[in-house]
């Protein structure tokens, strides 16, 4: 498209939605009043980095608010901002299971490797790709006195010493974004017009290969460089990748004067893409005829709302502040409408090269553990952007399986882009067998925590059914009864060689096999289905049992025990998340639980990485180990987050906690962070709901309200001098509440929208 052309459609555009906007008044008085809370960010000055910003997001856009060099940087980013390009080579005969098996039964796995391991680190897409920045001069204004995001709103204000004053924030049902400058003297305001900054795209043969941690340099992906067009108080950025796909930046503002000869600015931005069905222009436009004081109304009703659906205070000041800050990220990537959560979510990188790891879905640890604090969070509604995304991939799932398995049902790769596309990498895990089976708890957990028969019948039995249906087929029963994989393997163990291919089960794998038949049994019984939950019961009974050492601690498969630190918990996965393995089941799980979390200590934690820790933390608390746990929790807060709270995987600070010091940010172990909190204050997967019950000894002080057991319960608590002196539970539905009070099983049966008090 030549800039002509395009100026024209634009101001067709522009033309034609002015008839569609009914106006409302535009004296807007900036009333946007913000709410402190002790667990705000406040900083002296603008972060200089990216991935140290200020974060403001609503699942579909996000903002990082720093600064680079002398300007104010609003990094903009949109969650189905892709290049979705095709990989050649997942594709063809040999893009098959059995394929790979033939190959490393040949003992050769380097053909594997080149075909569908290589294209993943080679090429540079498929890929999340950035969106573009807005930037403010700061040469005349300088430095602010304070930066402060206020959580509880979701607002990044700035001050400075000479009363100017800048608000923003992400709208939190709007795919845009807003800025007020308020009392700026005529002289900054002169020159203080906003401008795009689109990502270098433009091809270069000199193009730096940065790797896939680090992230490719943009320019690989070898777009045409947009087209930026700058009119009165509006810019338009447009931007074509790969084949059809395109997407727009706009910003538009207004400058007012008041009596006093101070000058306000007002201005919003959108992102919007050709996979949406917003432009934003329009939206841009139709912000500024609402007015800031109206959205920012809207916006608090949502965030107001959001608060109110439970809250925690815990006496230690580390771990409240990082929750806090955790629950107010997952609001800001998560939501019902939207994607599920990526590697970065709504925060890509804005450093001139793709994000880590192509930004992508990681389905072997890193969208299961972001999405755990929906449940004893109460923020089922955040939660179903993952639901809803892979129930509407069924038929790309159902293609893939049927290709690459060549089985029926329904498998998901293991690592996907945003149409749920396999995107190869170290197979073992991006083509695990096993992947859909960790995907699909998360059906079965919604079910549990919410009571919702409705999703149960129409989503969560159906998904799990069809999940069920390709393990039975992709497995196989042997000559003794047992029910086994073809191949087998354990993430990360072994990363991409042949040997993290085992051809007996790994513990992760068995794991999964027999949490999805267990599930599939129980929700086919649910629904009234006898039949169907016999046949699945019959089939999870020929897997065969855990594989343990000779200390009692699971192994990562048979002949192979945890015998080094390990970044990647995946032989655990049986203790959590999926609680098979309980100390609620006796002395012999009690046992196996306590060894193999022992095994994990011996070896330390010499290759984990931030969330290895997170991830360790929630299975102390299911241990009942509350000063583990929280120890665990606050190493993970205090060394592997920057001071926006970000997670950056490795020791980055050179503290000694771990030998991985590199600092890509990536999301998992921020949620894995907050559910082990919530794991220290309230547990119900065993059928019996405790509160506080893997709390710190040393914890006298705790409180939490509104908290969701399983069943559909809603739990308040509260110690005080280390005495329960409130626990009152709400039911949703009615039904049979089994609570543990004062070393007793309770059982009460309630009708729906009752509530009693138990303490």
């Amino acid at each position: 498209m030549n800039i002509n052309s395009f100026l024209f459609s634009k101001a067709a555009t522009i033309i034609s939605i002015l008839f569609l906007i009914i106006s409302t008044s535009c004296s807007d008085k900036f009333s946007l009043s913000v709410e402190e809370s002790s667990s705000d960010l406040v900083f002296p000055t603008f972060a200089s980095r990216w991935d140290e910003a200020v974060p403001l997001g609503n699942g579909i856009v996000g903002a990082l608010i720093w600064q680079n060099d002398s300007s104010l940087r609003f990094s903009l980013d949109r969650s189905d901002l892709w290049d979705l390009r095709p990989t050649d080579s997942l594709a063809g005969s040999n893009f098959r299971f059995a394929w790979v098996k033939e190959q490393v039964d040949k003992n050769d796995y380097l053909p594997v490797q080149k075909k569908l391991d290589s294209p993943y680190n080679v090429e540079p897409a498929p890929s999340k790709i950035p969106g573009a920045a807005i930037e403010f001069p700061l040469d005349k204004l300088g430095t602010p006195s304070e930066v402060r995001l206020f959580i509880n709103n979701a607002v990044c204000c700035a001050q400075w010493s000479d009363g100017t004053c800048m608000k923003t924030f992400v709208h939190a049902t709007k795919p845009v974004g807003w800025f007020v400058f308020e009392n700026l003297s005529p002289d900054v305001a002169d020159s203080f017009a906003p401008s795009i900054i689109p990502p270098k795209y433009g091809y270069e043969e000199d193009s730096v290969d940065y790797g896939i941690v680090s992230g490719q340099d943009l320019r690989r992906l070898g777009y045409e460089q947009g087209i930026v067009v700058t009119s009165d108080n509006t810019i338009v950025y447009h931007q074509r990748g790969w084949g059809n796909f395109f997407y727009d930046v706009a910003v538009e503002w207004k400058v007012d004067t008041d009596k006093n000869g101070f000058v306000h600015i007002s201005g919003t931005w959108s992102v919007t893409s050709s996979i949406s069905k917003e432009l934003a222009e329009y939206e841009v436009f139709a912000a500024l005829e609402r007015g800031a004081s109206r959205d920012y109304s809207d916006h608090l009703e949502y965030w107001n709302n959001y608060w109110k659906q439970s809250s925690v205070s815990l006496p230690d000041s580390i771990l409240q502040k990082q929750y806090d800050n955790e629950m107010y990220k997952f609001a800001c990537v998560s939501r019902e409408n939207s994607y599920p959560i990526s590697l970065q979510a709504v925060w890509t990188a804005d450093n001139g090269k793709l994000p880590p790891w192509k930004g992508d879905y990681h389905h072997d640890l890193n969208t299961e553990l972001s999405h755990l604090p929906a449940f004893i969070g109460n923020h089922l509604d955040e939660g179903l952007g993952l639901l809803n995304t892979l129930w509407s991939q069924r038929e790309i799932y159902k293609r893939f399986t049927r290709q690459y398995f060549e089985t029926d049902g329904l498998n998901v790769p293991g690592v996907c882009t945003l149409v749920g596309e396999p995107m190869g990498g170290w197979i073992q895990y991006a083509m695990s067998p096993t992947t859909g089976a960790w995907l699909s708890q998360f059906f079965y957990l919604h079910w549990k925590y919410s009571g919702d028969r409705a999703f149960l019948t129409d989503r969560a039995y159906p998904f799990i059914k069809d999940v069920a249906t390709y393990l039975e087929q992709v497995s196989f029963v042997d000559s003794n009864g047992v029910r086994m994989l073809p191949l087998s393997s354990s993430p990360e163990i072994f990363d991409n060689s042949i040997n993290a291919w085992f051809s007996t089960y790994t513990n992760y794998d068995l794991a999964l096999m027999k949490a999805h038949f267990a599930a599939a049994v129980e929700l086919a019984a649910e629904s009234g289905l006898t039949e169907e939950a016999e046949h699945w019961k019959s089939v999870g009974n020929q897997l065969p049992d855990f594989d343990l050492d000779a200390d009692s601690a699971l192994t990562f498969a048979e002949g192979f025990p945890y015998n080094e630190s390990h970044r990647h918990f995946s032989h655990a996965l049986a203790i959590h998340p999926l609680g098979i393995i309980d100390v609620s089941q006796g002395k012999e799980a009690q046992r196996i639980i306590n060894a193999t979390l022992s095994k994990m200590e011996t070896f330390g934690p010499d290759y984990w990485t931030g969330y290895s820790y997170s991830w360790y933390g929630n299975m102390r608390a299911r241990a009942m180990d509350g000063d583990g746990a929280a120890e665990a929790l606050k190493t993970f807060a205090e060394y592997f987050c920057k001071k926006n709270t970000f997670h950056v995987n490795g020791d980055y600070m050179n503290c000694g906690k771990s030998k991985m010091t590199y600092d890509p940010f990536t999301l998992e172990g921020n949620f894995a962070f907050a559910a082990g909190i919530q794991e220290l204050l309230l547990q119900s997967h065993s059928g019996v709901v405790q509160v506080f019950p893997a709390i710190p000894k040393d914890w006298k002080e705790v409180e939490f309200n509104n908290l969701r057991a399983i069943g559909g319960f809603l739990v308040s608590a509260k110690m005080q001098n280390g005495v329960l002196v409130k626990l009152s539970v709400s039911s949703e539905h009615g039904g049979l509440l089994r609570v543990l009070v004062a070393g007793e099983v309770v059982e009460v049966k309630m009708k729906a929208g009752e509530t009693t008090y138990l303490v």
